[in-house]
């Protein structure tokens, strides 16, 4: 069963092309910086290895990209688009309605778009990919896997706000939890690795960035909350702020609502204080003396290391913290400045392992720290493309 996995970001997107149940990635790509001034593709096969830099305006220009790429007559891998049996989408936002993968029909579609005001950077996304998917591949049964899904079993002491319970009996306003298919998926790599299901505090950095707190597999708590805009500082978003800071903004300095939405979601973050959005400028910059690129980058760790605390407290104790995601995954500057002065955690970084790069599961921590520190390059479309063939495997039987 070949199964193409598209996973839209807020300013990405990723695919691959996976061959089930054997697992084997036929194909692999990423299309990065969607909507600026130069995008990057990468396009990668067992033969064929493709970097072109690129103007892509928006996702649906990517998706139509990345599928001219897969059915290129020299460096292609399928002839026909008949020989695709899925396409796998992740999906933000599944609120109350969806906790497990769907396979995707008109009434899914719909839920969706009913679902864009909580996630209004990532579902619009993500449901146009779907929309592009079926005019390309419109023999290939479509499924949903949905980010929200892993957190369901954030308890109610974790996921409920202290405002009047009819918002949480009524119209379900609490807590979701967000980028649950990486986070399930590191964690469940990391219990393989320790050969325990420990407590862990899985950290996904990006353009979007969560935490998790994980115990005996099961995500506890987490940083997203309603939405995907709390939490830990991100590319273009606030996370936590003092709610009364909407309302000064509108009442007293006079911006509109969607102003501020606007502000929160897409000025904010590491772009409202350094001008860039994406980590390797700002590190780059902040190596050239930048001090507001030296500032955003301390705080960004210092929020990081806060949720830490927390996290560790919630569990009576931390085993292992994981760095994953094109972050956590590659900037060896961020886990340094995350991991000093964390001693009373038993976290201690072995700063020459913390430069080495690898593909595969790596410890950088020093050998007497009582805390793992573990680098886990997260793969959401090898989960997707599991969950998927188990979904369709059962449909059939």
């Amino acid at each position: 069963m070949k199964i193409v996995i598209i996973n839209s970001g807020s300013s990405s997107i990723k695919y691959q092309l996976i061959d089930m149940p054997s697992q084997d990635v036929i194909c692999t790509g990423m299309i990065d910086r969607i909507g600026m001034e130069i995008s990057k593709l990468t396009y990668s096969t067992t033969t064929v290895k493709i970097e072109e830099d690129l103007l892509v305006s928006n996702h649906k220009a990517g998706l139509l990209k990345i599928a001219s790429l897969l059915l290129n007559e020299n460096i292609g891998v399928i002839q026909n688009t008949d020989e695709i049996h899925a396409v796998g989408h992740r999906v933000v936002h599944g609120g109350t309605l969806f906790s497990d993968s769907t396979i995707i029909t008109q009434e899914v579609k719909e839920k969706i778009k009913e679902l864009i005001m909580l996630a209004p950077l990532h579902n619009p996304a993500n449901l146009e990919g779907i929309l592009i998917a079926e005019e390309i591949f419109n023999k290939a049964q479509q499924v949903a896997v949905f980010d929200t899904a892993f957190h369901q079993s954030i308890p109610e002491i974790a996921n409920k706000f202290a405002i009047p319970n009819s918002f949480y009996q009524k119209d379900k306003i609490r807590l979701y939890g967000f980028h649950g298919t990486s986070h399930k998926y590191v964690s469940q790599q990391a219990i393989k690795y320790l050969e325990s299901s420990s407590k862990l505090i899985s950290i996904h950095l990006g353009n979007g960035c969560s935490i998790t707190a994980i115990k005996n597999g099961k995500s506890i708590d987490h940083s997203m909350g309603f939405s995907p805009s709390n939490g830990l500082i991100m590319g273009t978003r606030s996370g936590d702020i003092d709610h009364s800071l909407i309302f000064y903004l509108c009442n007293s300095l006079g911006y509109s609502v969607k102003e501020v939405e606007t502000i929160l979601l897409k000025k904010s973050g590491m772009l409202g204080l350094t001008g860039y959005s994406d980590l390797r400028d700002i590190e780059a910059e902040a190596e050239n003396g930048n001090k507001d690129c030296q500032l955003a980058l301390a705080m960004n760790a210092y929020r990081i290391k806060k949720y830490i605390g927390s996290y560790t407290a919630v569990m009576n104790g931390v085993d292992a913290i994981i760095f994953t995601a094109g972050v956590g995954e590659n900037s060896s500057y961020i886990r340094k400045l995350v991991c000093s002065d964390m001693d009373y955690f038993g976290i201690h970084l072995d700063e020459s392992k913390n430069e080495t790069r690898s593909k595969e599961i790596r410890e950088i921590n020093t050998a007497g720290s009582s805390t793992k520190i573990l680098v886990i390059p997260t793969n959401e479309e090898m989960e997707i493309a599991i969950q998927i063939y188990k979904l369709l495997l059962s449909s059939t039987n």
